[in-house]
């Protein structure tokens, strides 16, 4: 199946990267046999350039440069803080309605500073005992990261003790059974649904990407079910 193409101009291309589609070949990931940006390159017949990168088991907006000038280009905004990412995600629990997460990560051996704003959109609760709960409870939040640490969000949502659900390392064994046990969902609920950013030439570029077919059916199931 070829990759969605959500943006395209002359120096940038953008795709809706697949739930598990690494960007590109890594040692941490050797069972991997697909990657982005081969597949891109293969699919549009010209060579493109990673400009940031995005989990493997995170989907959505993931943005190519066309050239390696194109390349440093972005890649200074994405240094300088001058793009704004958005994401959504299903987290344990009931979040309260915003705030900020200031919370350094260690990466590469040393500790960075790290920050991410969270906005509430919507809260579940269904009638499954998790632990010592009676009932599970869900929240539907947005995301905004103010800083590019390796699984920043991950991390941070952990740190809250709001983890995303389907997520193994960072997250929560008990809710994540559930959701394999009851449900078959065995993703990461972790959506990159909006790049912004504005170039001299192009004005303000702004990338959307649909959430994936599995995060829209655990949302409506999350509707329909919950009290």
């Amino acid at each position: 199946m070829p990759l969605e193409i959500i943006f395209e101009n002359d120096i940038l291309i953008a795709i809706n990267k697949p739930h598990g589609l690494l960007v590109h070949r890594t040692r941490i990931a050797a069972d991997a046999e697909e990657f982005a940006l081969q597949l891109l390159r293969d699919q549009t017949g010209q060579r493109v350039y990673p400009a940031h990168r995005l989990d493997r088991k995170t989907s959505g907006v993931l943005l190519f440069a066309k050239t390696p000038e194109a390349n440093s280009t972005i890649q200074r905004l994405f240094r300088e803080r001058l793009v704004t990412k958005v994401y959504k995600a299903v987290v344990r629990g009931w979040i309260p309605q915003e705030g900020v997460i200031d919370y350094a990560i260690g990466e590469n051996g040393k500790t960075q500073a790290a920050q991410t704003t969270y906005q509430l959109i919507q809260k579940f609760e269904l009638n499954i005992p998790s632990g010592k709960h009676l009932t599970s409870r869900y929240s539907l939040v947005t995301l905004t990261p103010h800083t590019g640490r390796y699984h920043q969000l991950r991390k941070h949502l952990a740190h809250i003790f709001h983890p995303i659900i389907g997520d193994r390392p960072h997250g929560c064994n008990k809710q994540n059974k559930i959701w394999k046990e009851r449900f078959g969902m065995t993703k990461m609920l972790l959506h990159a649904e909006q790049i912004r950013f504005e170039l001299p030439e192009y004005g303000m570029i702004d990338i959307w990407a649909d959430k994936s077919d599995e995060f829209q059916r655990v949302i409506l199931l999350l509707n329909e079910t919950s009290k």
